[in-house]
């Protein structure tokens, strides 16, 4: 029989941490009831018993595109007039991602407790992040719920799209540098030293980047040169996240990745987007705006982006105009900035913010289409000068053989 264990509050007012055992949930919530507590959270006892269910659970990350899918059939059932709590038994039931499953079933049955499906869904921010729930809560709010849950389906498709967009342009170059690397230590490593005991019986100087190779050649041939390697990647790894981590470190990063070249573009047309399409669905569906700011702030997902959102969200707490915080940072685009400012200006921001996001989401597939067409020759003159550089070093010492044998 499982272990329980809630945390709540007794007759007196004061917080009490109870164990019970019991069949099921259900009976334990009875059973704590009698002893007079009042649950404000239960959670099941876990062991040290190696379960291969909850590992895969544990190891399962949720998706933009299962919130989303999760999302559209969440507003279908709502919309049909299917009550909460057999909606989500039913989403529970079909859910394939084993993390929101449980997570689910978990809001599910919080929900049958009288908690609000906002509330619930806020002890799960790994499956419902603050700008999910925050927009649950303003759908229950206004009694809008099937409309909320659409306009979350939308925003998380069209993240869900833009995310695509990034990782097609990002794939080939990958996997033609990786086969490129390959190619070189396959050929470095097997090839080149046949060709060294041949240059070795003519006894003839070898030219000087032939001379390099062979060396390299060497290197990748020892083992311990291998581990070495692998430490000084991993420890490269290690201090880059330990600096990310910092303040100063992460917003130096993140300016640098907006003026890469190629790839800086693209990444500031992309965070435009996503902070107009974020926004506008917070500002349609009755957030307040400094509120929903700083929803936009904490999802921006680059340092340099937030700080513009957090001072525009302190310019409206003086009275100020978001436009003009915006355009202090020079994050921007330009003309984003102008269509928020009519937006401001007219009383319809959230209808230009979701203009300005599908005039940005365009921008993006045209530059990702421009970037591929860039990239498409570098990458085929970087793989051609890997393979070319092993070729030359082989050929180059061939003339001097010439030499010796005449």
């Amino acid at each position: 029989m499982p272990t329980y264990v809630a945390t709540g509050r007794d007759t007196t007012g004061q917080s009490r941490r109870e164990r019970v055992n019991a069949a099921s949930p259900n009976d334990a919530r009875t059973l704590l009831r009698e002893r007079g507590l009042f649950i404000q959270d239960l959670r099941e006892e876990r062991g040290f018993n190696l379960d291969l269910k909850d590992l895969q659970t544990a190891l399962t990350t949720v998706s933009v595109k299962d919130k989303a899918v999760f999302s559209r059939q969440f507003a279908a059932l709502v919309n049909a007039g299917v009550g909460l709590v057999r909606g989500l038994g039913v989403l529970a039931e079909e859910c394939p991602n084993p993390k929101l499953k449980q997570a689910v079933q978990d809001v599910n049955a919080e929900v049958q407790q009288g908690t609000s499906l906002s509330d619930s869904m806020r002890k799960h921010p790994h499956c419902f992040d603050n700008l999910y729930v925050s927009l649950i809560q303003a759908g229950e709010v206004g009694g809008v719920l099937d409309e909320v849950l659409n306009r979350l389906a939308k925003l998380l498709e069209d993240l869900n799209r833009l995310q695509n967009q990034i990782r097609s342009a990002l794939t080939y170059p990958v996997t033609v540098g990786i086969l490129a690397v390959v190619i070189f230590i396959a050929m470095t490593v097997f090839l080149l030293p046949t060709f060294a005991e041949i240059f070795e019986q003519f006894d003839a100087d070898l030219p000087v980047f032939t001379q390099i190779m062979l060396g390299i050649s060497d290197f990748l041939r020892q083992p311990l040169n291998w581990v070495l390697a692998a430490a000084v990647i991993i420890a490269a790894g290690f201090l880059y996240r330990r600096y990310y981590a910092t303040p100063v470190g992460r917003r130096t990063m993140d300016r640098f990745f907006l003026k890469m070249p190629l790839f800086g573009d693209l990444i500031q047309k992309t965070a435009t987007a996503r902070f107009c399409r974020t926004f506008g669905a917070l500002s349609r569906s009755g957030v307040p705006i400094l509120t929903a700011l700083e929803i936009v702030r904490d999802t921006a997902g680059n340092q340099v982006i937030s700080d513009a959102v957090e001072e525009s969200r302190k310019e409206i707490q003086t009275g100020g105009m978001i436009s003009l915080a915006l355009q202090k940072h020079q994050v921007f685009p330009i003309m984003a900035i102008q269509m928020i400012s009519i937006g401001e200006e007219t009383g319809e921001l959230d209808q230009m913010l979701m203009k300005v996001a599908d005039f940005y989401e365009d921008e993006v597939e045209q530059a990702v289409k421009a970037l591929t067409s860039v990239i498409e020759p570098l990458m085929i003159i970087f793989l051609g000068g890997m393979v070319g550089s092993i070729l030359i070093s082989m050929y180059l010492p061939m003339f001097r053989i010439m030499e010796v044998v005449q």
